[in-house]
């Protein structure tokens, strides 16, 4: 599409992903792989120019050879000169490419953005983040949740067992859908409130698991269930590795048996998990509102190093 001089169009492929990547962004470095792994498309990739200038970008992934994106993670306005039509340009740029990569009557993807933990103290910080929600809200999207992401670094000390749990692998899916399940009852999760919204329980449980936990690259024999020493099951960690990192994936205590500090002996386990595979890093995240789960990561010694918007399309 082209109006005004303005070209809207997506990439021709892998050799201009340097256009693409002419805004700054710490995706930029895992395009490519995610381009060859099949995580993204090139049709899937937009730009609009001016010129050989790179005004704004969209760019969306998903799961390996699926036929539709599953997030809308990259959305840049270039705030050079500070143009005063750029969110103009960035609203038009995200309606022509949402046209084309979201299939006809599916529900558009979720936008992510990690922004700087104090992007509202940062006046360019919070000018960026406001340009890009302001594009996003001409076309109908609207805050969905912010979320603290946290890491943990080798080195950092693991609480030693404390004796009140034993723990024991997960045995099988049913398990850990069981466990899911349980804990949906009283959770603080923005996003699990908002399926048990639209479906039951263990249906939500069964979404989850396959969004988030199916596709790991790790052994499941990693999770862990934490028990009382009779046996009686007080929640769950899976420590696995994502596509990109280890991470604390799912982290949970049942509805029963909160409230009683439990929460940091089964954060450490999986924790120790991780850190026995000898990896450079352990990444975790938790809604900005679920101030009890945010603690138990700080007192874990997980730093705050990044936070992340989510919007979404009704």
């Amino acid at each position: 599409m082209e109006n005004d001089n303005l070209i809207l169009r997506p990439i021709s492929g892998p050799g201009e992903l340097a256009l693409f990547s002419g805004l700054p962004y710490v995706l930029n470095e895992e395009l490519a792989d995610d381009l060859g792994e099949g995580r993204r498309r090139a049709d899937w990739l937009w730009v609009a120019l001016r010129g050989d200038r790179l005004l704004a970008r969209a760019g969306w992934w998903g799961r390996a050879g699926a036929d539709s994106p599953f997030l809308l993670d990259i959305f840049d306005v270039d705030d050079n000169g500070a143009d005063p039509d750029r969110v103009d340009v960035a609203e038009r740029l995200l309606r022509t490419a949402m046209a084309e990569v979201v299939p006809a009557g599916a529900a558009a993807p979720k936008y992510l953005r990690m922004v700087p933990p104090d992007w509202r103290e940062d006046a360019a910080a919070r000018s960026a983040v406001e340009d890009r929600m302001s594009a996003l809200a001409r076309t109908g999207a609207r805050p969905f949740v912010e979320r603290l992401r946290f890491q943990w670094s080798p080195g950092t000390p693991i609480a030693e067992p404390a004796g009140r749990l034993d723990f024991r692998p997960i045995r099988d899916t049913e398990e850990v859908l069981s466990l899911m399940t349980r804990v949906l009852d009283g959770t603080l999760d923005a996003h699990s409130r908002d399926d048990l919204t639209r479906m039951p329980a263990r249906e939500a449980a069964v979404k989850h698991y396959e969004d988030e936990l199916a596709p790991y690259l790790s052994p499941r024999e990693w999770w862990r269930v934490a028990m009382l020493p009779g046996g009686e099951p007080v929640g769950f960690v899976t420590p696995g590795r994502n596509a990109y990192n280890p991470v604390i994936g799912y982290l949970a205590v049942l509805p029963e048996h909160r409230g009683h500090g439990y929460i940091d002996e089964i954060l450490a386990e999986g924790t120790r998990v991780l850190a026995a595979q000898g990896v450079p890093r352990i990444r975790a995240a938790t809604d900005l509102g679920n101030t009890p789960m945010a603690n138990a990561f700080r007192r874990a010694g997980y730093t705050d190093f990044e936070r992340s918007i989510l919007m979404s399309w009704p």
